[in-house]
């Protein structure tokens, strides 16, 4: 392979190779470089995957983006695992702000930003760090920006409003910011510190509680509900006919961290059967391979997973020994 001049080798190959030592461990292949060249040497299979992720990352500069090791791994797990070529995942741009850009960074990120724009609903299921909630965040901004709605409603259950918070000093909205801060550092990054005072005074930015929903018809918004296991099936019946003309909803959760007492069924566990054949409401899932965070959390996902399967099994295994009751 040639490598255009107008690309440096250290953007493709990072500082002192680490990009290259990273596709070298992927791949039972030889990669020599020399000036901006690249040889691959092996079979056909492995040499053919190389040459293509080469190529990938070539339109990743092209197009802008900026390779990393982690954007690498991202890369070479796609081309083996999906459709989804790697560079039109790398460099879709959501969102630019405050001198970075906001892109998803796997195939199942992208599928999931996709189904936003096309449809009204969208449910956003997955473990935590998968992007979830902050890329629906980048749309919603996106979306006010470019005139598409008037406003943005973020929204989170309080699962302690009751007894605990009122012991807690201060005013109603003091007991319950602490439930809502994730929402408000998302926008911090995505928006100049210096507006967003401005925009929620103007209601332009709304961040409420699930409760102060109830009762409304929200139109031309952008309604971002979070950590919506948290929900009841009454209120998400409730905030899901909320919707209005012009509107878009975003509905985000993991279902593995209910933190409802116990005996109340999960409002997002339960939607999912009931509405999965309406059309324009989507249901994306996303999966410890989606996790954007240290790559330790993906490891930490994946183990719960396997712990609860075999706490199912053997709690399966006990009812079948003692048999039907008499």
């Amino acid at each position: 392979m040639l490598i255009p001049d107008e690309y440096p080798m250290v953007s493709l190959l990072g500082s002192r190779d680490e990009l290259l030592r990273v596709i070298e461990g992927a791949f039972r292949a030889d990669i020599h470089v020399r000036g901006n060249e690249i040889t691959v040497t092996g079979g056909p299979d492995e040499s053919g995957a190389v040459v293509r992720l080469f190529e990938e990352l070539v339109e990743v500069l092209r197009n802008g983006g900026e390779l990393t090791p982690d954007a690498v791994e991202r890369s070479i797990a796609m081309l083996r695992m999906s459709s989804e070529r790697p560079a039109e995942v790398l460099s879709l741009d959501i969102l630019s702000s405050r001198g970075r850009t906001i892109r998803p960074k796997t195939a199942n990120q992208k599928r999931y930003v996709d189904a936003i724009d096309r449809h009204t609903v969208v449910f956003g299921i997955g473990p935590a760090g998968t992007g979830k909630t902050y890329l629906a965040m980048a749309k919603a901004v996106r979306a006010l920006q470019e005139k598409k709605v008037n406003r943005i409603i973020l929204t989170r259950p309080a699962v302690e409003a009751g007894e605990r918070l009122g012991f807690l000093p201060g005013t109603l909205y003091e007991k319950i910011d602490p439930y809502l801060r994730p929402l408000y550092d998302a926008l911090h990054d995505m928006l100049d510190p210096e507006t967003i005072p401005k925009l929620m005074a103007a209601g332009t930015i709304e961040v409420a509680p699930l409760a102060y929903m109830r009762g409304r018809t929200l139109n031309d918004a952008f309604i971002i509900l979070d950590e919506a296991q948290n929900t009841s099936p009454e209120q998400m019946k409730m905030f899901l006919t909320r919707l209005g003309f012009g509107s878009k909803i975003v509905v985000t959760g993991d279902v593995t961290q209910v933190d409802l007492p116990s005996g109340t069924e999960s409002g997002l566990r339960v939607v999912q059967s009931i509405l999965s054949e309406i059309r324009d409401i989507h249901f994306s899932r996303l999966t410890s391979a989606d996790v954007v965070r240290h790559r330790l959390v993906s490891d930490i996902v994946d183990a719960y997973g396997r712990y609860d399967v075999q706490k199912q099994q053997e709690l399966k295994s006990v009812k079948q020994q003692r048999g039907p009751r008499r």
